[in-house]
């Protein structure tokens, strides 16, 4: 395989060293001016979005996308709630401001929240009694994972009880015949990965969060992922899950059977469902057999029409074995280049595509990738490339995918769009935003996953710049609307995002959705801000 672009491709040096590099997402702080406790964002931040949805249905009465919304009538904290989960909790239960600092705020340094409580349940139980007590009381509860979301869900906007899912880590059962795991829902998704790894499995998502992100987060905003060209969603690899509602009541959907069509599947309303209806405790995933072979390309393309085709030969001669094909474009290895000093393990292109093959027989998935290859060059699809094999390597070639979001946060401030359009179309969202911009932005990148027509668009300023954002938006929601696009894929709508689902989903939907949420939690306790649109609060 280590010869394989040399003796087919006559690409135009040989297999390039690539030197290992680690692909967590980077916790650095960005250089932020100092917190403002009176708001739930950071001053470098700025929600004060555009036009509001009303275009999309004349004489709808819909609600003004805003900052935040105002703070609902819930109960505020008093000593005897504290004395009260301190019996529960005993040494679990934080209020000390400066530990409780960075459950406030989130990965992005760009939301927070101002909660004076943090308590960190172990089991179900203890989850069941925290909700009974607080929906008693009406007390606001935010559901925290690792904290790595990117739309404001993860936090608290207000003062809500922080109710963080860190120490519910435990892995319950694998079933070695089936690959069926079962854990609570605080298992760091990396951590899941190498338990995983020891017994010849894998888990079906990964993501470049994996090493602080919890699984039970990942069920919560219906993670996407690197993995879901070969895996599919958690929609389908989550076979059963247990969750506690707003009242203390405990679901029990931990089911561990792949067909099981007794009625209604009700654990698919809290998978994407980011803690509004209830907080997932705990899982259970079908995983699949580790692969005994995995090889990683890295290729070079003069034309995204060119990586398309590309795709549409990939997915034609590698078939099976195809299990990631992911693209990024040339400001984006500008940036990896410029801010974390990642070196390009080819020559420079407009587009770069990483592409993951895994099998059981490295013989026969080798002759498939050789074949693919001398097809690609032959058809002058690509321009040049690398093969990587060896666990580091693949690891290094990877980074320069998984890492594009750090060296994002590197290059000032910025505003990220998670859009999901035909395939076809995902570049075209770029190019026109960079032309409708002008140089009013610092940056206009694209990078995501071809494979699931999942487009990461992301444009950064020097700093927060409302002239800015406001050219942004609606723009891009209105853009995506006239692809019958959505406007998260997989990050979820959160605190930014919620006036703005009109433009994916009819408003008959969205009521649906208020009607499950007004049912299941009637004092609207669990992430009351998040999700839906302020007009169904």
């Amino acid at each position: 395989m280590a010869g394989i672009l040399q003796r087919t491709l006559k690409l135009r040096a040989a297999l390039r060293h690539v030197s290992p590099h680690s692909t967590f997402f980077s916790t650095a702080t960005v250089g932020h001016s100092p917190v403002d406790r009176r708001s739930p964002f950071l001053p470098t931040t700025s929600l004060q979005f555009g036009v509001c949805c009303r275009k999309l249905q004349a004489g709808a009465d819909r609600p003004s996308p805003a900052a935040a919304p105002e703070r609902l009538p819930f109960s505020r904290v008093t000593p005897e709630d504290v004395a009260f989960f301190r019996k529960i909790l005993p040494g679990r239960t934080i209020t000390d401001p400066d530990l409780l600092e960075s459950n406030n705020v989130d990965w992005l340094k760009s939301v927070r929240g101002s909660s004076e409580v943090l308590l960190r349940p172990q089991t179900t139980e203890d989850v069941s009694q925290i909700l009974k007590y607080c929906n008693s009381r009406n007390l606001a509860v935010n559901p925290q994972g690792g904290n790595t979301g990117l739309v404001g869900g993860s936090v608290p906007v207000y003062d809500e009880i922080i109710l963080s899912t860190a120490l519910m880590n435990n892995i319950l059962t694998f079933d070695s015949i089936s690959g069926i795991l079962t854990c609570q829902a605080g298992c760091v998704l990396e951590n899941l990965s190498l338990y995983l790894e020891e017994r010849d499995y894998i888990m079906p998502l990964d993501l470049g969060a994996k090493g602080s992100c919890h699984i039970g987060g990942n069920v919560a905003t219906n993670a996407g992922g690197l993995r879901l060209l070969r895996y599919g969603s958690l929609r389908g690899t989550v076979l059963g899950l247990e969750a506690v509602l707003a009242d203390g009541q405990v679901l029990n959907c931990l089911a561990k059977l792949r067909k099981d069509n007794t009625g209604y599947d009700l654990k698919q309303l809290f998978i994407g469902s980011e803690g509004t209806l209830g907080v997932i405790t705990a899982v259970s995933i079908l995983c699949p057999r580790k692969p005994k072979s995995v090889n990683v390309v890295f290729l070079g393309c003069e034309t995204f029409e060119q990586l398309l085709k590309t795709f549409q030969l990939c997915k034609g001669m590698l078939g099976e074995i195809l299990s990631a094909y992911e693209f990024l474009d040339s400001e984006c290895m500008r940036l990896l280049n410029t801010h974390l000093k990642l070196p390009n393990p080819i020559s420079d292109c407009p587009f770069y595509v990483v592409i993951e093959t895994s099998g059981s027989d490295p013989t026969h998935d080798g002759e498939k990738l050789h074949n693919f290859l001398d097809e690609a060059m032959t058809s002058s699809l690509v321009t040049d490339g690398t093969v990587a094999t060896e666990d580091s390597k693949i690891k290094a070639l990877w980074s320069m995918r998984e890492r594009v979001t750090e060296a994002l946060t590197h290059d000032g401030f910025t505003y990220k769009y998670d859009i999901s359009l035909p395939v076809e179309r995902i570049y075209q969202l770029v190019t026109d935003m960079r032309e409708h911009l002008g140089d009013r932005a610092k940056s206009v990148v694209g990078y995501g996953h071809v494979g699931d027509g999942n487009l990461h668009l992301n444009v950064t300023s020097p700093t927060k710049d409302p002239a800015l954002l406001a050219a942004i938006e609606p723009f891009v929601y209105e853009w995506t609307a006239s692809c019958h696009g959505s406007i998260s894929a997989e990050h979820g709508l959160g605190l930014k995002k919620r006036n703005y689902i009109y433009y994916s989903k009819p408003s008959q939907a969205v009521a649906l959705m208020g009607n499950i949420k007004a049912m299941l939690d009637p004092k609207g306790i669990l992430n009351p801000y998040k999700t839906l649109p302020d007009d169904l609060k």
